[in-house]
């Protein structure tokens, strides 16, 4: 493996084709991220990619771009050249529409292949000769299995948010789908962090690639304000109303249980605040509306447990709360990696009751973190910022 360091400070100065870069320009992406900086160049040149960096930090362009260029240089194929693997349909879905975004062609198709939504749509764009197919390792091996869905002209493959798609138990899956793809072709891999099951992946499917490696694999931005509040839990609906009636902008709010999303975003609405919700037993039309009324601004407030929460990935979030403490501190810089994106300020709040504060200090000491300690002790600290006072 190589280590990479570059210096462009510009997309024009990646040599991309006219066409591609009409479409950059047309979407407004002038500097590109470090981890853009990192991965575009070697993938452009057709090796493997192994980078591990945080959510947010621009990776989906920079597996995207190198994917546009080749399909400009194959067109008179009409099977599937490009894969890219993740682990939930929400991020599939924001993928697809990214390509969509930047694609130079329509003749650049893409098949979202994703479960939990209807099959016809995603065969019709198979049949006709996707370029590109953007998938969830399950429903893409059901697929297979049934002979839905050739892979033998896949030139790149891209696998996004290893870690998770692992974690998910998605490892068989992605192995079984790997014996269908030619054994020339680039492979494009990004992961949170590099460890155990990571490694593995990474020696069994890339050759020599190059390396890049984005800031701490396993730390919350610095552009994040880190703050946690010990409060009662009779008390916390009362302060995240007030840190809502005090702060500006967008929040997204992460529970434990799908009861509690609903308890917390139905009290919000009773109390006046715009608020929806995302858990496990809402259905994916559910879902998606929730998110697309969040992301456009309709609904100020989106409540989500974790699991319903992975791969989301909407720009603009001003404020994290963690209504219920993160298990584990991974699941903590994943919940607060969701605001200060692309360097913009954010804050997260986490609310922890009196028994926790062995939880929140093992979280700190992983994380080689410290947060702002706030101590409410009586409604009146709730309702009043300026009495909320330092523990």
């Amino acid at each position: 493996m190589t280590s990479l360091t570059a210096l462009t400070t510009e997309f024009s100065q990646f040599s991309l084709s006219p066409a591609l870069m009409a479409r950059i320009e047309a979407n407004n992406f002038v500097i590109p991220t470090p981890v853009q900086i990192g991965c575009i160049p070697p993938a452009l040149e057709g090796r493997d990619v192994l980078a591990t960096a945080q959510t947010g930090t621009g990776k989906t362009l920079g597996f995207l771009i190198p994917i546009v260029e080749m399909l400009q240089k194959t067109k008179d194929m009409n099977a599937a050249q490009a894969l890219i693997l993740l682990p939930t349909r929400e991020l599939a879905m924001q993928v697809e529409k990214a390509f969509l975004d930047i694609r130079s062609s329509s003749q650049q198709t893409v098949a979202l292949v994703v479960g939990g939504m209807t099959e016809r749509s995603q065969l019709d764009a198979i049949r006709r000769g996707a370029r590109l197919i953007v998938a969830t390792p399950g429903r893409l091996e059901d697929y297979i299995k049934r002979r839905l869905v050739r892979l033998d002209q896949v030139k790149i493959l891209v696998l996004d948010e290893v870690d998770r798609m692992l974690d998910m138990g998605f490892q068989p899956a992605i192995a079984r789908i790997a014996t269908m793809l030619p054994a020339q072709r680039q492979t494009l891999c990004y992961s949170a962090t590099l460890e155990g099951a990571v490694k593995e992946v990474a020696r069994k499917y890339l050759n020599n690639p190059a390396r890049v490696e984005i800031g701490s694999v396993l730390k919350p931005a610095e552009n994040v304000e880190l703050r946690t509040f010990e409060v009662e839990a009779d008390k916390k609906q009362e302060l995240l109303e007030h840190l809502l009636g005090v702060e500006e902008g967008s929040f997204l709010v992460f529970v434990r249980t799908k009861h509690g999303a609903e308890r917390v975003a139905r009290r919000l609405t009773r109390s006046g605040w715009s608020a929806t919700q995302i858990h496990g037993d809402r259905s994916q039309a559910q879902r998606n509306a929730a998110l697309r009324s969040f992301s456009e601004g309709h609904h100020r407030v989106l409540v989500a447990t974790d699991v319903a929460a992975r791969g989301i990935d909407v720009a603009n979030v001003a404020h994290v709360v963690n209504f219920d403490m993160p298990k584990v501190a991974e699941d903590f810089v994943h919940r607060v990696g969701r605001t200060g994106r692309a360097s913009a300020h954010g804050i997260a709040s986490t609310f922890a009751g009196p028994a926790e504060r062995g939880d929140l200090r093992k979280i700190e000491q992983t994380l080689k973190i410290h947060m702002k300690h706030y101590r409410v002790r009586a409604a009146s600290d709730v309702r009043a910022a300026s009495e909320v006072k330092a523990a």
